[in-house]
């Protein structure tokens, strides 16, 4: 019912929309001589403000075309290499002739950055695709909005985004990387475990994970408290919708990625509100770039997607309730999940002092389950008075997350490191 009823206001609110669009036409036209007077440009801010509160935002585009290596500057593509209902593997593909004038003759190491299946689209990654392109083979998972999945495709869950991973490393290829940024942690050590007690040759040459609740007791945060306070029929009861047509995953069960986005807003509402205000006075007064760093963020920020019912409830209960990782206690398809078989994957976890999303030690707590991995492949990283986004992006990252991670993985890859020798 809520799902039919936010659609319902989305198209009830239409002809204001188209309005304020109009309005904000004609204060804003060139041939408007109020154009530049305090009037026209209050005008065209209010309008402006109410058509963006109000229309759809759709998954953005990566907008990534090129990168500069060696001063060069280097053509990219992104390109579908493999995909599934669920999840499209795309590769961040460099032109190979433009990668030869950059002094780039041999293969750089692949790694498998996954996104997470947390409510926005991969693109929120973007940053971090920028940071990893110049020294590696970049790969992302694009997870599906559930909404658009037809209900022929089937469920999807916690053990199936374990087996997405596992066939996404094999496509890479033998020993890549992978980075798990934020909620993709824990199903990330799992499939990485498995694939060491398997001997798989695609096994990870090392993994790092970024801002990830691997145990949720630690520093709990407000997000972890919610988990630990409701009980799991709570979850249930109100998180979960069901998608109306004309959708192509009508009638499927889903936990509504505006409703994450209302629980994300809420959590900083005053943050919000006075960046609205800042961003009216902004285009009142006709500073146009930093009304374009709004825009972009925004734009970014409110392109949300749906999870499927049973996966949100089984990250719930498996990750947030029972921290059945870090107990022990995860099975996967009738197997227990061991991360202390893991003996030759790199580890590197990285956090940020002021995370309020994923506490400091959630993260780290990896270090723990893998006690048969040497010391020398293990690195540990906190960065200071950083937040949760400032993670995986920005200039912090660029500048001093990033380059550590670089470093790590290079160190690990077995390739780097025969071609050294």
């Amino acid at each position: 019912m809520l799902y039919a009823m936010h659609e319902a206001a989305y198209y009830g609110a239409t002809p204001l929309r188209f309005a304020a669009r109009a309005a904000r036409d004609f204060w804003g036209s060139p041939l408007n001589p109020a154009q530049n007077t305090r009037l026209g440009r209050t005008m065209y801010a209010g309008a402006e403000l109410f058509a963006d509160a109000t229309r759809r935002y759709g998954k953005p585009e990566w907008n990534i075309d090129k990168v500069i290596i060696n001063q060069t500057e280097v053509r990219v593509r992104p390109t579908a290499v493999w995909e599934s209902p669920w999840c499209t593997l795309t590769q961040f593909d460099r032109d190979t002739s433009d990668m030869r004038r950059a002094g780039k003759f041999a293969l750089d190491p692949a790694v498998l950055i996954v996104a997470p299946l947390s409510g926005h689209y991969a693109t929120l990654l973007r940053g971090t695709v920028e940071g990893f392109l110049p020294d590696h083979s970049v790969f992302v998972t694009e997870w599906k909005n559930a909404r658009d999945v037809p209900m022929t495709e089937g469920r999807f869950d916690f053990h199936d985004f374990i087996d997405h991973i596992r066939s996404m490393l094999q496509v890479l290829g033998p020993r890549p990387s992978v980075v798990a940024v934020c909620q993709p942690g824990p199903p990330v050590l799992a499939a990485a475990a498995l694939m060491a007690e398997d001997g798989d040759p695609s096994r990870p040459s090392s993994m790092t994970f970024m801002g990830s609740p691997i145990d949720a007791r630690l520093s709990p945060t407000v997000t972890n408290k919610l988990a630990e306070t409701k009980p799991f029929t709570w979850f249930g009861d109100n998180m979960i919708h069901t998608v109306p047509a004309p959708y192509p995953g009508a009638l499927r069960r889903v936990y509504p990625g505006f409703v994450q986005l209302a629980s994300f807003m809420s959590m900083n509402a005053q943050k919000h509100q006075e960046a609205h205000e800042r961003y009216f006075q902004q285009l009142v007064d006709g500073d146009g770039d930093s009304a374009e760093k709004h825009r972009e963020f925004y734009d970014e920020y409110l392109s949300v997607l749906d999870l499927t019912e049973e996966f949100y409830l089984q990250t719930i209960d498996k990750v947030f309730q029972r921290y059945l990782l870090p107990l022990g206690q995860l099975e996967h398809r009738g197997r227990l999940v061991d991360p202390g078989k893991i003996t030759d994957i790199g580890l590197m976890t990285v956090e940020g002092e002021n995370d309020d999303i994923s506490g400091v030690g959630q993260t780290q707590a990896a270090h723990g389950l893998t006690p048969n991995l040497p010391s020398s492949m293990k690195q540990l990283y906190v960065a200071p008075k950083v937040g949760h986004y400032g993670v995986f992006n920005g200039r912090r990252f660029r500048e001093d997350i990033y380059p550590r991670v670089r470093d790590f993985i290079f160190k690990c890859d077995p390739n780097v490191v025969k071609a050294k020798a």
